[in-house]
C-alpha cells in the first residue's frame, strides 16, 4: 500500500491476507497472538501500545518467525564466515615469494574506498525528473521518494568515505 492506496491485485491480494489474518474475533476478545509468546496488545492509546510492545515482545528468535531453532545456526555461520573473509583479506600479503612490495591495510583500505567513491552513481536530479512527470500517481510519489533515499544515501556514503580517507592521510 503506498500512501493509502492498493495500487494493484498483488496488493489487493496482500492487504487481503493480512486483514483476513490479524482482523479476527479473538483480536477484540483478547485471545489473538500476533506472535508465538506475544498476545495481542488491550484495548490503549497511542503510547500505551509503545509500551506493550517495549515490554511484552519475546526476544527475536527464528521460532518467532516459525522458523526451526537451527535457522539462526545457518545465519550466525554465514555472518561469521563474511567477518573472517574480510578481516583476512584486510591482512598484508607476504611479499616475499612474488618479489613485490607489501600492500599496508591502509593502503588496502584506500584502495577500496577509492574504488567506491568511482562507483558511487551521481545524484538524481530531482527538479528535472519532478517537471518531466504530469500526473502524480501513487507509483509515481514511490519512485520520487526512493529517488530522495537513494541521494541521501549515496551523499552519506561520499561524506562518510571521505571521513575515512581523511583519516587514513591523518587529516
Amino acid at each position: 500500500m503506498y500512501g493509502g492506496h492498493i495500487t494493484d491485485d498483488w496488493n489487493r491480494r496482500l492487504c487481503i491476507s493480512y486483514l483476513e489474518e490479524l482482523v479476527q474475533p479473538e483480536l477484540v476478545d483478547g485471545e489473538l497472538t500476533l506472535a508465538p509468546g506475544f498476545p495481542a496488545p488491550p484495548n490503549t492509546d497511542y503510547i500505551g501500545y509503545h509500551a506493550y510492545i517495549d515490554e511484552m515482545m519475546p526476544p527475536e528468535s527464528p521460532y518467532l518467525y516459525g522458523l526451526h531453532p537451527n535457522a539462526e545456526i545457518g545465519f550466525l555461520t554465514t555472518t561469521s564466515e563474511n567477518l573472517f573473509r574480510t578481516v583476512f583479506e584486510m591482512q598484508p600479503r607476504d611479499a616475499g615469494a612474488s618479489g613485490g612490495a607489501t600492500v599496508t591495510p591502509e593502503e588496502k583500505v584506500k584502495q577500496i574506498v577509492d574504488e567506491i567513491l568511482e562507483k558511487l552513481p551521481v545524484d538524481f536530479n530531482m527538479l528535472e525528473i519532478m517537471n518531466k512527470v504530469e500526473e502524480r500517481t501513487p507509483y509515481l510519489i514511490v519512485a520520487f521518494q526512493e529517488c530522495e533515499r537513494m541521494n541521501y544515501l549515496t551523499g552519506e556514503m561520499k561524506r562518510s568515505l571521505k571521513e575515512l580517507d581523511f583519516g587514513l592521510r591523518g587529516n
